[in-house]
């Protein structure tokens, strides 16, 4: 059985400040620590975009800084909240020397998409990143990419992006989700078959369900989220409920997603 571990919505910013009373370094500290005692026969750690929240290169470095501790490979894509060029140049090969952050990798067109093979799955990682908009993006450029990923997938596949590719009933959130999802649903029709999974972020909530018969999920982010508002709202609504890691148990029969709320520190007690 493959064990990874799903993180999303670091939201890094400079070290040493703070976004909505928090510190997403000292946050996302936590749930390293937090994986390295618990977890650290995962596979790799995966994160699902928004590491910064405004995407400066000193954000960049935290995020670096903080995810260097980690005991196993670490593999990033990109959201809205991420400036493209800054996260190339900040985790490419050379800056990320000597840790287990893997380089940031791109498809011929330079969007971050890039596949590999790990516990019999094919895991492809998707870029609905548009500069200059809070939504996502999926362009047909992407889609040929990954069409051809999927077409030439001997193994099943899991899917990774930033945006969910459905409406999830917070209208604020379904506002800048994928927008047009038609070029990643003609990509992904033909080999739905070979699609165990799809993990996303941006929602900064726990939520499971399908889309197009494939199940997908998502969590909370390491720093603030997202309240469950399913009535109309025109600002998207905060919280601080705690943050999460996610825990992925699978093989060829079963999928399992355990949402870990790592900094809770209520008694624990045989039953």
């Amino acid at each position: 059985m493959l064990k990874f571990i799903h993180l999303t919505d670091t939201h890094l910013v400079e070290a040493g400040r703070s976004i909505y009373g928090t510190d997403p370094s000292w946050r996302l500290r936590q749930a390293v620590r937090s994986i390295n005692a618990e977890h650290a026969d995962a596979a790799f750690t995966i994160v699902t975009g928004d590491l910064a929240h405004w995407g400066e290169p000193k954000a960049y470095e935290a995020l670096r800084t903080e995810l260097s501790e980690l005991t196993m490979p670490v593999k990033l894509i990109i959201g809205n909240h991420d400036d493209r060029s800054a996260f190339l140049a900040a985790f490419s090969a050379e800056a990320v020397q000597g840790s287990r952050i893997e380089p940031a990798r791109t498809d011929e067109a330079g969007f971050v998409q890039f596949a590999f093979s790990e516990g019999g799955f094919r895991h492809i990682m998707l870029d609905s990143n548009e500069p200059g908009v809070s939504w996502g993006v999926f362009c047909q450029a992407r889609a040929q990419w990954l069409r051809t990923e999927l077409a030439q997938a001997s193994e099943p596949v899991l899917l990774y992006i930033h945006h969910p590719p459905c409406k999830v009933g917070i209208p604020a959130m379904d506002r800048i989700s994928l927008i047009d999802v038609e070029p990643l649903r003609e990509a992904v029709m033909p080999e739905r078959h070979k699609v165990r999974h799809l993990f996303f972020g941006h929602l900064h909530r726990p939520i499971a369900g399908s889309w197009m018969g494939i199940p997908l999920s998502t969590l909370r982010g390491t720093n603030h989220q997202v309240a469950l508002e399913l009535n109309e709202s025109h600002k998207v609504p905060g919280s601080h409920e705690p943050a999460q890691y996610g825990v992925v148990l699978t093989d060829a029969q079963s999928t399992i997603v355990h949402l870990h709320d790592f900094a809770d520190a209520s008694a624990r007690f045989d039953l």
